[in-house]
């Protein structure tokens, strides 16, 4: 084992899961972060949280990444009661784009980096699976890139996929918050013959065209009835968007996971400034017909998941080393 640092800083991906038709098994990472310092403490736990997206996140030993770092030291058999915990994120809480499972994956690495990396990626990755109890944003976060993934309550597996770089990713984020408890309430405890085929079909055409490049047919693979039909009414101008975003430009679109942000892929390559800014407008006046105010973001697939950085001033704070990187 390798000496124990000081400090510990990780920069994690955002990430989008399901992808439309991938309910619990298709993530990808996006170019969204979040960053987090760990150390360990003298004295006592002390939680340091900035940025407008950590509002009413906890600051004692009850925060997420706090719990999840001492699964960490329990499963490798040390103890780290005390910790110095910093964290700035851009990615928006409970708006279906892993936010939670940024955290936790952010908490997983850096814990372990703390004490020496004596789990692996896949024993992370593990531990991540069982928290989130879905392999697709934490794998997502982990990895990078697009992960397709299953979670039997028992082992998680994961195959990557590196996504060409033509691909694009435009997010209508409502401001308005969706628990995901809440999302998945409404979803049936049942569902049809039919309706698990159709699924099942345009899956697997949507990882297929993402592994090859065959785009043109994204907009057929996007289909989904196992979730949407059902999240739809908690998100009105969805149903409306999912019908026609292809219209309007995109590739395919779905609800980001749980949502309520709303995703359409973009091919960049193949597409204007003019189309693109239709594209944008179309979300953005969908939602407003409704009342719903939304922020739009372009946004790229991260090929690299979570990372360990090396390059830190440790005399400086956190949010004074990321200065520069943060979208604030």
């Amino acid at each position: 084992m390798s000496s124990q640092p000081r400090s510990v800083y990780v920069k994690v991906p955002a990430s989008t899961a399901n992808l439309g038709p991938g309910f619990d098994a298709l993530g990808m990472a996006l170019n969204l972060y979040a960053w987090i310092e760990m150390s360990v403490a003298q004295d006592r736990t002390t939680i340091q949280l900035y940025g407008d997206q950590m509002d009413g996140v906890p600051t004692d030993k009850s925060n997420l990444i706090y719990e999840v770092a001492q699964q960490v030291f329990r499963k490798a058999g040390v103890e780290h009661p005390e910790l110095n915990i910093s964290m700035y994120s851009d990615i928006p809480l409970t708006r279906g784009l892993g936010s939670s499972a940024s955290a936790i994956v952010g908490a997983l690495v850096a814990a372990n980096a703390l004490i020496g990396s004596p789990l692996s990626r896949d024993e992370l990755f593990q531990m991540a699976s069982d928290l989130e109890k879905h392999p697709d944003n934490v794998g997502a976060s982990l990895f990078g890139g697009l992960i397709a993934a299953f979670w039997d309550g028992e082992r998680a597996e994961h195959l990557r996929i590196e996504p060409e770089d033509r691909l694009e990713v435009l997010v209508a984020i409502p401001e308005f918050h969706l628990a995901t408890e809440k999302a998945r309430h409404v979803l049936p405890t049942t569902i049809s013959m039919k309706d698990a085929v159709f699924n099942v079909g345009h899956v697997s055409l949507l990882v297929a065209a993402l592994a090859t490049g065959r785009y043109d047919m994204i907009r057929h693979a996007m289909k989904d009835a196992l979730h949407q039909p059902y999240r739809a009414p908690l998100i009105p101008g969805m149903s409306d968007i999912l019908d026609r975003a292809v219209e309007h430009g995109a590739l395919g679109v779905a609800l980001s996971g749980a949502g309520p942000t709303l995703l359409a892929l973009v091919d960049a390559a193949a597409t204007t400034p003019e189309g693109k800014a239709e594209l944008e407008r179309f979300l953005r006046d969908t939602l407003a017909r409704e009342g719903i105010a939304a922020t739009t973001l372009w946004l790229k697939p991260c090929g690299e998941g979570t990372q360990v950085l090396t390059h830190f001033d440790p005399l400086c704070t956190l949010i004074e080393n990321i200065k520069g990187e943060v979208r604030a």
